[in-house]
């Protein structure tokens, strides 16, 4: 029996959120859940990436003996690492464990008429607490994403922003960032002003009302208090909308057809991008996915935005799978963050899973340089240490492979 041809009635869905430190922001995440649930008439189960459980492998392992059709959906705006190699690393890895369980990969969020709508709605509110109409009055928008690293996702804000412009009487509307990429929020404000709109919406583009989008308030609150002449207000995130629902509802549905529709064309692990070259390859999607859950378990708990990290100069990551296990992993990762210590370096040393060279380990990547050294001892580290993490001298005698 094909996909599309297979009961409902063994469907469950899996709705992945990012996770948080802030309970508030988790029970969201929930209460979305069970909003999808009722919409779709199905079982909608929660998992997170990391900060808070389950994990998206225990809650498939939960899940595995009540159905034989799995859709796991991602809770994100726009497809950035997370989407693109974080989730589908868990989604491979569970296929591998669960072979009686069909697991469809959902699409995010992303560029959907139901959220512009939404985010419409977002500005009228806004513009009713300032005092002006869009009809009468010139009214700018801007509208204030998380900002990613990754091109495609940016990309995706600002072709959202767009759509929100066209068709509606507003004066002008802006892409802008709170954090990671430009244009940022401060400066997006101080260029509209210069126009001296009657009004300026601010729309956070976030699920939740967390730290990054009361940043966002906070910074236009600041704004507007130092421009007397021009009025400004933020609005509200995203939050528990049913438009939100019914895109999730989209993206179950589109799974289930096996009609999901990724961005290749712009994925910059993908294809070659101008600035992004060192990006490009399945393996470093993979290596990057790993060392950023190794990273967050490694993290001591802080009160910080978890969003927020140290961007040290190195990551380094060590395999602790078995074969690496049985042949002193944990003995070299203790060797390099002592070295690393002791010379003040700025890097960061985390475990790692497997990393598929079983038999030549310990295996031990230095990025962002995609250096993998195979066959590390105690001995080395200090030669890891002081020749490429401090001088960025490679230890040519220890180099297994480079990306």
């Amino acid at each position: 029996m094909s996909t599309t041809e297979a009961s409902l009635d063994d469907d469950a869905v899996l709705l992945v959120g990012h996770g948080s430190r802030r309970e508030k922001s988790n029970e969201q995440v929930r209460t979305l859940a069970a909003k999808l649930e009722a919409a779709l008439d199905l079982p909608v189960d929660v998992a997170f990436l990391e900060l808070a459980e389950p994990s998206i492998s225990a809650a498939i392992e939960g899940l595995a003996p009540t159905c034989e059709q799995l859709t796991v959906v991602p809770l994100s705006l726009f497809g950035a690492s997370h989407v693109k190699s974080d989730i589908p690393l868990a989604v491979q890895t569970a296929r591998a464990e669960h072979d009686g369980l069909t697991i469809q990969y959902g699409s995010h969020l992303g560029v959907h008429p139901s959220l512009v709508a939404l985010l419409d709605e977002r500005v009228g509110v806004v513009e009713s607490s300032l005092g002006v109409d869009r009809e009468t009055d010139d009214v700018a928008v801007v509208v204030c994403a998380r900002g990613s690293s990754d091109p495609d996702s940016n990309a995706d804000v600002h072709k959202l922003t767009r759509l929100l412009y066209e068709g509606r009487d507003l004066d002008r509307v802006e892409a802008s960032f709170i954090g990671v990429t430009t244009p940022k929020l401060d400066d997006t404000l101080h260029s509209v002003a210069k126009e001296r709109p009657d009004g300026i919406a601010v729309v956070p583009y976030m699920l939740g009302d967390g730290k990054l989008t009361q940043r966002i308030v906070e910074t236009t609150r600041e704004f507007d208090e130092s421009y007397p002449y021009v009025d400004a207000a933020a609005g509200d995130p995203l939050g528990t909308h049913g438009r939100v629902v019914d895109v999730l509802a989209d993206r179950f549905r589109e799974a289930r057809a096996d009609s999901v529709e990724m961005s290749c064309d712009t994925c910059k692990y993908k294809v070659e991008l101008s600035g992004y070259e060192e990006d490009q390859g399945g393996a470093r999607a993979m290596l990057r996915s790993l060392v950023h859950q190794a990273e967050h378990e490694d993290r001591e708990d802080v009160d910080d935005d978890p969003h927020v990290h140290d961007a040290p100069a190195k990551h380094v990551a060590v395999c602790t799978n078995q074969t690496c296990a049985e042949s002193g992993a944990a003995s070299v990762i203790e060797g390099l963050r002592n070295a690393a210590r002791d010379a003040d370096c700025d890097a960061r040393i985390t475990r790692s899973s497997c990393l598929g060279q079983c038999g030549d380990g310990p295996m031990v990547a230095v990025y962002p340089d995609g250096i993998w050294y195979g066959g590390v001892t105690t001995g080395d580290t200090d030669r890891i240490v002081s020749s490429h993490l401090q001088r960025d001298r490679i230890v040519s005698d220890l180099v297994h492979q480079t990306l």
